[in-house]
């Protein structure tokens, strides 16, 4: 049973978005803007959840914006809505004017750190379109193998897999994914994690994350440590015409003798990189998202 609503669910999903991957891309975008903004106003749940971030990040100082809170995630569910348009063609094999509207800054910090031989790994959050991240970087430098959780619905999932193989990019289900990582940066590959979100004790440290304390994952830190493979920060944000990614400089691994507290200040460093990110762009956060949900003031 639970198999044939999985699949009716993945019917009805393909009907829906379909129109997204047919029209013209201008088209699309707009209509996926006002589906997101369609959103705000009727996903009330996560609309709270996402303005109740904000507002606590803002007034604890740790970040600032122009505008309202609410402004600002009214834009925010509106690029979401344009993210999933552009993703949407991208599955549907649609995605060449998308391609050709991202730009790459910092090819030169990549290509450094991969003349190492130990692998690259990229640090970055659920900013801007991240599905998309991997593919361009997939697509235009070199190989990225991305660590993801399998969705429940296998036909949706066994989708996902496909189109991201497809262009380059090698997925890694969390569940016994060291060995892999571990054996793609030995192969000298790139490897992509996204360290934004809580995570469980066992696998992250306490520390600030935009003024307030939580679990910062630490698994980037202790690879890195282990394999000598770099480390740099890649985020993608929207501009006018498209998409630009960045790709910062090799982060330096921090210099303390004792161990657990070298981990821990790397993830701080680390973790940082996305703070920096969300500061300058306020609404293509995932604000949606329970972050702070392990420690409770």
């Amino acid at each position: 049973m639970k198999r044939v609503l999985h699949f009716v669910s993945y019917i009805l999903i393909v009907f829906f978005s379909f129109p997204f991957a047919i029209l013209p891309y201008s088209i699309s975008l707009k209509i996926g803007g006002m589906m997101g903004l369609l959103l705000f106003y009727l996903w009330r749940s996560r609309r709270n959840i996402a303005v109740e971030n904000l507002r606590a990040a803002v007034s604890r100082g740790a970040i600032k914006i122009e505008t309202t809170p609410e402004a600002v995630i009214k834009q925010n569910f509106v690029n979401m809505g344009k993210s999933f348009a552009e993703i949407v063609k991208i599955y549907f094999g649609l995605g060449k004017r998308i391609f050709d509207r991202v730009g790459i800054k910092g090819i030169g910090n990549f290509r450094k750190a991969q003349s190492k031989g130990a692998g690259v790994i990229f640090i970055s959050g659920h900013c801007g379109n991240w599905e998309l991240i991997g593919i361009i970087l997939s697509m235009k430098l070199s190989r990225v193998y991305g660590i993801a959780r399998p969705l429940n619905n296998p036909y949706l999932n066994r989708v996902i897999e496909r189109t991201r193989e497809r262009y380059g990019n090698r997925v890694i289900y969390k569940k016994r994914a060291l060995k892999k990582l571990l054996f793609a940066l030995k192969s000298n590959e790139a490897v992509g994690m996204l360290m934004d979100q809580s995570v469980i004790i066992s696998e992250g440290v306490v520390a600030e994350f935009l003024g307030k304390k939580d679990h910062v994952m630490k698994t980037p830190a202790i690879i890195a440590r282990k394999t000598g493979a770099p480390v740099l920060p890649a985020f993608i944000r929207r501009t006018r015409n498209g998409h630009l990614i960045e790709i910062g400089e090799e982060i330096a691994l921090d210099s303390a003798e004792d161990y657990e507290q070298a981990v821990y200040n790397d993830s701080v460093k680390f973790s940082g990189k996305i703070e920096e990110y969300i500061r300058e762009n306020p609404a293509e956060w995932l604000w949606i998202h329970r972050r702070w949900k392990r420690i409770h003031d």
